[in-house]
């Protein structure tokens, strides 16, 4: 696939999951504050409940896409945090929901989707980390740290900082994006 396709399938796919988390952001929201209130909260908590389960999720989802692109599977703390998050966000959207199958379907779909989608997107960001490793282990390019220097080590050429971005800048770039 070219680079202009991959780029356009994850643009598409950002914005689908934008999308869907401006949706199921506001319906989960209204849910889950309609849920602590019902349960006898002040009206503050209510409010910030349902910010401290979506906090949750982007934390540990974050954490797991940090982990992923350092190379490493992720602990058992982001998983768990990020099941847990995402079973209590389902979980308020189900239990205000109206009392049958469709209504609890209905309910529960706009977390749904937001979870289902944004793990499409983490594959995508995944599989072209895993591209590009393997296109430098290829080409015989040395990953090293950010900020770390060749210290002289041959065929090993750090960018020129007066030129801009160099194309194979430009490609860890969008890479890392």
């Amino acid at each position: 696939m070219t680079a202009g396709a991959d780029r356009w399938i994850r643009w598409t796919t950002i914005g689908c999951v934008a999308l869907l988390a401006l949706i199921a952001g506001t319906v989960s929201y209204l849910h889950m504050h309609l849920l602590v209130e019902l349960h006898g909260q002040p009206g503050w908590v209510a409010a910030l409940t349902p910010l401290s389960v979506d906090g949750m999720i982007v934390a540990a989802s974050t954490t797991l896409l940090a982990d992923s692109r350092s190379g490493r599977k992720g602990g058992a703390l982001p998983w768990a945090l990020l099941v847990a998050g995402s079973v209590a966000s389902l979980a308020a959207n189900v239990a205000v929901a109206e009392p049958s199958l469709i209504g609890r379907v209905i309910a529960a779909w706009p977390s749904f989707a937001l979870i289902a989608s944004y793990e499409l997107l983490m594959r995508q960001v995944r599989r072209a980390a895993e591209a590009g490793k393997s296109r430098q282990r290829s080409r015989g390019v040395r990953s090293r740290p950010e900020g770390a220097q060749s210290a002289g080590r041959p065929g090993v050429r750090l960018p020129d900082a007066g030129r801009g971005p160099t194309r194979r800048g430009r490609e860890a770039q969008l890479l890392a994006w």
